[in-house]
């Protein structure tokens, strides 16, 4: 059976018809997605969070800017007390000036020893090591590398301690109770925390076991100083093997 043909329309009867300005495909692609991600942004390809931040979890490898503003903090600091500098000076006042220890403040210089911060850094290591074992590697090895380094820098700086630490031996730059401070308990936080207010409270901590260092008299502003620095740059290698910065590369199976 012959099929009727249909009747064709003239380019006359065609009515007209208005742009549609609707939610369509194209607009819909170009518009952000609900999950904040950009449109076809591979899940893996996500930005965790500010370049050289350490807001997320895990964190962001700080730039080499950073480490490169350690390194100048460290050693600026070891110029001016190893040739008395001016700021040498300046310091030893501001240190005569704070001293005035209390049960506070003794207790705040406390947090540096050994004894009391790398117990916290080792707990947290166990706990972490059950998914992240590189992590409390790294963390270890940041913790051993406070005396390895500190030991034989403050013997090669030779610095007099305050007045208080009077007959010590003049080995008091870096400071070696800041140092373990800062890096045990800044690496259990980035081994435990998955907040940022968690790393500032760690920094709060590690500011007040400065200040109690001082205050009591047990070390000199400017080796605390120093002692942060070097701990900085300790934690950024943590932090960099805690986002996965370091890892062995393994080859991909061909397609």
């Amino acid at each position: 059976m012959n099929e009727t043909p249909r009747p064709q329309g003239t380019a006359g009867d065609a009515v007209p018809v208005p742009p549609q300005y609707g939610h369509g495909r194209a607009f819909a692609h170009a518009s952000h997605r609900s999950d904040g991600r950009p449109p076809h942004t591979p899940r893996g390809a996500r930005r965790t969070g500010r370049f050289g931040g350490l807001g997320t979890i895990p964190p962001v490898p700080g730039p080499p800017l950073v480490s490169l503003l350690l390194g100048l903090v460290l050693a600026a600091t070891t110029w001016q007390v190893a040739a008395h500098g001016p700021l040498r000076a300046l310091d030893e006042r501001l240190g005569r000036a704070a001293y005035g220890p209390s049960g506070l403040t003794r207790f705040l210089a406390d947090l540096g020893n050994a004894s009391v911060a790398v117990p916290v850094l080792v707990a947290a290591a166990l706990w972490a090591a059950r998914r992240h074992w590189r992590s409390s590697v790294a963390a270890a090895l940041a913790m051993a590398a406070v005396p390895a380094v500190v030991v034989p820098f403050k013997a090669l700086v030779g610095r007099v301690g305050p007045p208080a630490m009077a007959g010590a031996p003049h080995e008091f730059f870096p400071s070696g109770h800041a140092a373990t401070a800062a890096v045990a308990y800044g690496a259990a936080a980035l081994l435990l925390c998955r907040r940022r207010v968690w790393l500032w409270a760690v920094a709060l901590l590690n500011v007040a076991v400065g200040v109690g260092l001082v205050v009591c008299g047990y070390h000199w502003p400017l080796d605390v100083v120093g002692a942060w620095a070097l701990a900085g740059a300790l934690l950024m290698c943590v932090a960099r093997v805690r986002a996965g910065g370091w890892r062995v590369p393994t080859r991909s199976s061909p397609s």
